[in-house]
């Protein structure tokens, strides 16, 4: 066999909230980029730094899940359509790939009266994502949290959270494992030891898609021309699945963890100010963000820098799931193990040492080409 005729491997992407919006977009538009009807606007392993780096191709991707929602994956593409998420008529174009997806969807958990025990839950997830890993014959599979954020665990619980079932069970079925939430996946207490010996590559946790990626970027500006940042406040405009969890407080707070993060890792310390969220039901899928920064000029000249932010937050998320479900599959092609600092350029809560987008982002460069270079 010619090495132009040796077949393409297949990579299982298993979605935590596999009907949810992210999700949705994400199945549709590898389908619509594969098939050539979109370019791949957003997706930052589609340029030119990584077309070396071996990393699948998106034609390989094979989607499939866990949910708790039962809404078909067309159905739920149609509402997208309408409410202009996706481009109209995309989701009557990839109809069959979203339904071929959508067929790979279990139930997810636990849900109101369920009795299982963690470690049945855990077992049971575990078994759904292997089956799916060898029926499909895949190379391996990526498992991706993007699920809506759930509240920090209490002290004491003996229970895991649902997202640290999910992390646990990935780990089990021995699959690379992102975590684009703040939900706590593998970063509770209890799971600690199962990562260190995993033998598989992780990444998180809480995709960086509006307005902390523009923390990232301003937040070194106005350190590198010694300006002196007051107070930095912001609130945030949304609806959608997202807007409505983020309702709770408790989960507010775990999403405002990684965005208050950003500020103090690069300026060395947290200014003033807070993040107000607040569910706004009528904008669905699309958000507001608006921060106000006050900062110090020479002599004490007092500033205002304000921005304005509005988009389509599956559109944002979706290329970046793409993105790192293939780095993470590559990942442990070439024997990676464990927490990938190289990809806090996706997440507002990396692993690595920086927050500034720049420094993540030659972080990322420098990684594409180690890839490139493994055997």
């Amino acid at each position: 066999m010619t090495p132009s005729s040796t077949p393409v491997p297949s990579y299982g992407v298993w979605l935590i909230g596999a009907r949810g919006s992210v999700a949705t977009t994400a199945v549709a538009g590898s389908a619509a980029v594969a098939a050539g009807l979109h370019p791949a606007t957003g997706m930052v392993t589609e340029t030119p730094p990584f077309a070396e780096s071996g990393l699948p191709p998106l034609a390989s991707l094979v989607f499939g899940g866990h949910d708790t929602m039962e809404c078909p994956l067309p159905k739920r593409a149609e509402h997208l359509a309408a409410g202009g998420v996706l481009p109209h008529g995309l989701p009557s174009a990839v109809r069959a790939e979203l339904a071929a997806a959508d067929a790979e969807i279990r139930p997810g958990g636990p849900v109101s009266g369920d009795a299982r025990s963690d470690e049945e839950l855990i077992a049971a997830f575990a078994g759904d994502i292997s089956d799916f890993t060898r029926r499909r014959g895949l190379a391996r599979t990526v498992v991706v949290n993007v699920a809506s954020t759930e509240p920090a665990p209490a002290d004491g619980d003996p229970r895991l959270p649902a997202s640290s079932l999910y992390a646990a069970a990935a780990l089990r079925a021995d699959c690379p494992y992102i975590n684009f939430t703040p939900s706590t996946g593998l970063h509770h207490p209890a799971l600690g030891a199962s990562a260190a010996s995993s033998g598989v590559p992780y990444a998180g946790r809480d995709g960086k898609t509006g307005q902390t990626l523009l923390r990232a970027v301003l937040a070194p500006m106005f350190l590198q021309r010694a300006l002196d940042v007051r107070a930095w406040s912001g609130t945030n405009l949304l609806g959608g699945g997202d807007g409505a969890a983020l309702a709770d407080p408790a989960a507010a707070a775990a999403k405002n963890a990684g965005k208050e993060r950003v500020l103090a890792d690069v300026l060395g310390t947290a200014p003033e100010g807070e993040v107000h969220i607040d569910d706004v039901p009528s904008l669905g899928d699309w958000k507001t963000a608006w921060d106000h920064i006050a900062f110090d000029g020479f002599l004490g000249s007092r500033m205002v820098l304000q921005t304005i932010w509005q988009g389509c937050d599956s559109a944002l998320a979706a290329p970046l799931v793409l993105d790192l479900a293939r780095l993470l599959a590559r990942s442990a092609d070439v024997g990676l193990t464990g927490p990938r600092p190289e990809l806090g350029f996706y997440f507002k809560d990396p692993d690595g040492h920086t927050s500034a987008l720049g420094e993540q982002y030659a972080d990322l460069l420098a990684f594409a080409e180690r890839l490139g270079e493994a055997q």
